[in-house]
């Protein structure tokens, strides 16, 4: 039992699944939903000063380099850019709001590992990072969850 919540622990830790695929693993594997997501939502945070306080030197430090310069640039283009559509979206004083809403929705590329790189770009400070993002993160296990369990299934 405790291997499988390790595992849905550190597959939440990874970029761009993070816990939408945790939850539903965990669920698929007959977890206790609460404690699951407890789980999904820790390793999902974990990350996130390292990311606010790390990612963008590391990224642009790599930039220009032979073998991973396209990979590190498509990463500071995609933190750029969630930056930006933050500020367009919410405008300045509504970043909090929007960076939660944006870690929220469950899609591939909104998750923390964005949220918290675009966050970092803005500058808006670890504090208002690290709590915006966490909501968000429990906002995207919930619905996660839920759609896993069939709380949404409308065929039934």
């Amino acid at each position: 039992m405790l291997l499988k919540y390790l595992l849905v622990f550190f597959v939440s830790m990874v970029p761009l699944i993070e816990l939408r695929v945790a939850m539903p693993m965990a669920v698929g594997m007959g977890l206790d939903y609460w404690t699951s997501l407890v789980v999904c939502v820790i390793g999902n945070m974990l990350p996130v000063p390292i990311i606010y306080f790390f990612a963008r030197k590391v990224l642009i430090w790599g930039a220009d380099k032979k073998y991973i310069g396209k990979f590190f640039t498509f990463c500071l283009e995609k933190g750029e850019k969630a930056g930006q559509k933050l500020t367009k979206t919410a405008g300045r004083n509504g970043l909090f709001i929007a960076l939660m809403l944006f870690v929220g929705i469950p899609l591939p590329g909104t998750g923390a590992w964005t949220g918290t790189l675009g966050a970092s770009f803005l500058n808006m400070g670890i504090k208002s990072t690290a709590l915006a993002v966490s909501l968000g993160v429990i906002i995207a296990g919930t619905i996660m969850g839920l759609g896993s369990t069939g709380v949404f299934s409308v065929i039934g």
